[in-house]
C-alpha cells in the first residue's frame, strides 16, 4: 500500500469533527503489536481538508498525532503478555520516555521503599521475584502559576490474586491490571507532545501480585507510608494497597491543585457497570462535575457513586486501622473508594475513578478481550481545558 494526498470534500465537518476524524484514522489502524507501518502514518500521507486555515490543520495533525501516540503506548503495554513486561521492561521504557520527553524520572527499588516505609507498596510486593519499581514522572511547563495535577496509577503488571488466589478461568486478563497506569502514561505523552501548559506529577507503583514463600497472607497487618495500619483480609485486594501508598506519598511531598487516581479496580464495578463506564467517587463537587462532563464530551464516560461515611464501618478492623476488604457481597468499590480516601491525606480535589470494566474488555481489532485505551482522552481533555 502507498500513501495517496486524498481530497476530503466534506463541507458539513466543523473543526471539532474534523479532528475526531484524523484521530479516528490513526487510531484505528492500531493493531497489537503495533509498528506504524500504516499509510495514514507515512509523512507522505497527504489530507486536504479546505474548510480551514492551514495553521488550523497542522495544529489538528499535532493535537490527533500527539493524542494516538499517547492512546497507542496505553494499548500496547496493556496488551502485552505477562512474559513480556515485568518490572525491569516497564521501567527501561518509562526511563526512555522520561528521556526523550524531558520528563524527571524518579525510582525507589526494594530497600529504598523500605526506608521511606511504604509498607502497603511493599506488602504486594514481597512475593515478587523482581525488585520494586515505585516510580514518579514530572511533567514540567515553564508558564508561571500553571496548576498542578498529581495523578496515580494502579500498576500491577499481572495479578494472580496472591494466596487468595483468583480462579484459573479469566486469569490471562489479569495482564490488564495495570490500566490505571497505562491511561497516566498516555496522558503523559500528550502533555509532553503538546507541551500543555499545566505541571503533571504521575505515581506509578509498579509489581506484579505474585506468590511466593515470601508472599503476604491473610490477616497480616501492615503499616502503610502514613502510619496506619492495615489488616489484610484479601490478598487479591492487592490494588487499594499500592494506591494507598501512591495517594500518600503524592500527597504529602508535593503540592498538587488536583489529585486523581486511575484503577482497574474491583470486580463489584464491572458488574455494576460492565464496560458502559467507569465508577466515579470524589470529594470535591467542582472536580467531580468537571469529570463527567469530561467523560461525557470524550465519550470515556464516568458515574458518580456515594463515598457516604456510613461505608467506613466495613472497613473497621479489630486488630488495625483498617482493613482492606469487608468481605461482604455488596458495594466492593465503594468500600475501595472509602478505603482509599483514607490516604488522600485530607487533599481538597481529589477523584477515583475505578475504571476496570472500560479499560480491558470487547474490541474491533481482537478476538479477545484487549485494551480500550479508555482514560487517555478523558484525562488529556480535563487537563487542556481546566481553566
Amino acid at each position: 500500500m502507498q500513501p495517496v494526498s486524498t481530497l476530503l470534500l466534506a463541507d458539513f465537518l466543523n473543526e471539532k469533527q474534523f479532528e475526531e476524524f484524523v484521530k479516528g484514522l490513526l487510531i484505528g489502524t492500531y493493531n497489537y503489536p503495533f509498528e506504524k507501518n500504516h499509510p495514514f502514518w507515512s509523512a507522505r500521507f497527504e489530507l486536504h481538508f479546505e474548510n480551514l486555515s492551514q495553521k488550523k490543520l497542522d495544529h489538528i495533525e499535532l493535537k490527533a498525532e500527539a493524542l494516538s501516540n499517547g492512546q497507542i503506548a496505553c494499548q500496547e503495554w496493556m496488551n502485552k503478555p505477562a512474559n513480556l513486561k515485568k518490572t525491569e521492561t516497564f521501567s527501561l521504557y518509562l526511563k526512555n520516555l522520561a528521556k526523550k520527553y524531558e520528563l524527571k524520572y524518579t525510582v525507589f527499588n526494594r530497600k529504598k521503599c523500605e526506608e521511606l516505609g511504604l509498607g502497603a507498596y511493599l506488602a504486594v510486593n514481597q512475593a515478587s521475584a523482581h525488585d520494586a519499581a515505585f516510580t514518579i514522572l514530572e511533567y514540567k511547563t515553564t508558564v508561571k502559576n500553571a496548576k498542578t495535577f498529581g495523578l496515580v496509577g494502579k500498576c500491577v503488571l499481572f495479578d494472580t490474586g496472591g494466596i487468595s488466589l483468583k480462579p484459573f478461568t479469566n486469569m490471562h486478563y489479569m495482564k490488564s491490571d495495570m490500566g490505571g497506569a497505562t491511561a497516566v502514561l498516555g496522558t503523559l505523552i500528550y502533555a509532553a507532545e503538546m507541551e500543555l501548559p499545566v505541571n503533571i506529577i504521575a505515581v506509578l507503583p509498579i509489581t506484579d501480585n505474585a506468590i511466593s514463600e515470601k508472599a503476604l497472607l491473610p490477616s497480616d497487618v501492615i503499616t502503610a507510608y502514613n502510619g496506619k495500619t492495615i489488616e489484610v483480609m484479601d490478598t487479591d485486594a492487592e490494588g487499594r494497597l499500592i494506591l494507598a501508598d501512591g495517594l500518600s506519598y503524592l500527597a504529602k511531598n508535593y503540592k498538587t491543585d488536583f489529585l486523581i487516581d486511575l484503577a482497574t479496580l474491583t470486580g463489584s464495578s464491572v458488574r455494576m457497570f460492565g464496560d458502559t463506564c467507569g465508577a466515579l467517587f470524589s470529594n470535591n463537587e467542582e472536580l467531580k462535575n468537571l469529570l463527567i462532563k469530561t467523560g461525557d464530551h470524550t465519550n470515556q464516560r464516568l458515574w458518580n457513586l456515594p463515598l457516604w461515611d456510613i461505608w467506613k464501618d466495613d472497613i473497621q478492623s479489630d486488630v488495625a486501622d483498617l482493613k482492606n476488604m469487608s468481605l461482604k457481597p455488596v458495594g466492593d468499590c465503594i468500600i475501595a473508594a472509602k478505603f482509599l480516601e483514607q490516604f488522600t491525606e485530607n487533599h481538597p480535589k481529589w477523584a477515583h475513578l475505578d475504571i476496570a470494566g472500560v479499560a480491558f474488555g470487547s474490541v474491533g481489532y481482537a478476538k479477545e478481550k484487549a485494551a480500550t485505551g479508555y482514560g487517555v482522552q478523558l484525562l488529556t481533555d480535563l487537563i487542556e481545558n481546566y481553566h
